[in-house]
């Protein structure tokens, strides 16, 4: 992708560029436009490839990236369609608007792929599913993946799925940092420095994950492996609220 124009330049903007960065592979051409022109040049001072610039400038990239919320597409869409390079990529990071519907609002244009990047992609540590519409060929699709690969994992789903990926994988990370703060702070109560804390509930965490799902145990058989659980009377509570929550948010992004 020779050059990439964001349009919205909010946290997953920040995210992606910082995990490039940080990867050593920031892109050399950005745009960055935003209804709010301060968040556009707060990405140019922090990123030497990146200039801020109107939303004409950002539409007309190689890669146009669409960093804003469902309600928000509708109105912005079709004058993102009249700048379109008729070979350029359009990938949406929004949930509820698929492909078809997008193709629409853009006037027709149908080279398009969606995308949940998460939060842990600043540090090349994302879970970041994509779905790509009939129109890109299997050279663009590589192409695209390819740019994505230095953020994290990019597996190829049906688009069906995003949704569910939305709500799991993409704010899944804050149904747990809160915890992990949490567990930081009383280990620093319990005695522990403040590093020694953070090493503890970081290898904690990495390592509960991985017995979970890279042990031959069954799900019961890993959550035995601990006698003593202090929050196990709270635990149908806990999952309730789970279930109060998601579901619900689900049924409104599929609906």
């Amino acid at each position: 992708m020779k050059t990439i124009g964001f349009i919205g330049a909010g946290r997953i903007a920040c995210i992606m560029l910082e995990g490039w960065d940080q990867a050593g592979v920031l892109p050399d051409a950005v745009v960055a436009f935003d209804a709010n022109s301060d968040a556009a040049e707060k990405l140019a001072a922090a990123y030497p490839t990146v200039k801020s610039g109107s939303l004409a400038e950002a539409a007309s990239a190689d890669l146009v990236i669409v960093g804003l919320h469902p309600p928000v597409l509708a109105d912005v869409l079709p004058e993102i369609g009249r700048h379109l390079k008729p070979s350029a990529i359009l990938l949406s990071l929004a949930p509820k608007v698929r492909f078809a519907d997008l193709s629409r609002l853009l006037g027709g244009f149908a080279r398009i792929a969606r995308q949940n990047p998460n939060a842990p992609s600043i540090v090349g540590q994302g879970y970041n599913p994509i779905a790509f519409a009939p129109a890109l060929s299997d050279a663009e699709r590589e192409a695209l993946i390819a740019l994505m690969v230095p953020l994290g994992d990019c597996p190829v789903v049906d688009e069906g799925t995003i949704e569910a990926y939305a709500l799991i994988s993409a704010m899944g990370p804050t149904y747990l940092w809160f915890q992990f703060r949490e567990l930081e702070r009383l280990a620093v109560e319990f005695g522990l420095t403040v590093a020694a804390a953070r090493e503890a509930v970081a290898a904690m965490a990495r390592g509960a994950a991985a017995t979970m799902y890279e042990s031959d145990l069954s799900a019961n058989g890993v959550m035995d492996l601990v006698p003593v659980k202090p929050l196990a009377g709270d635990e149908a509570a806990i999952v309730a609220i789970y279930h109060e929550r998601l579901k619900p948010l689900f049924q409104k992004l599929t609906t």
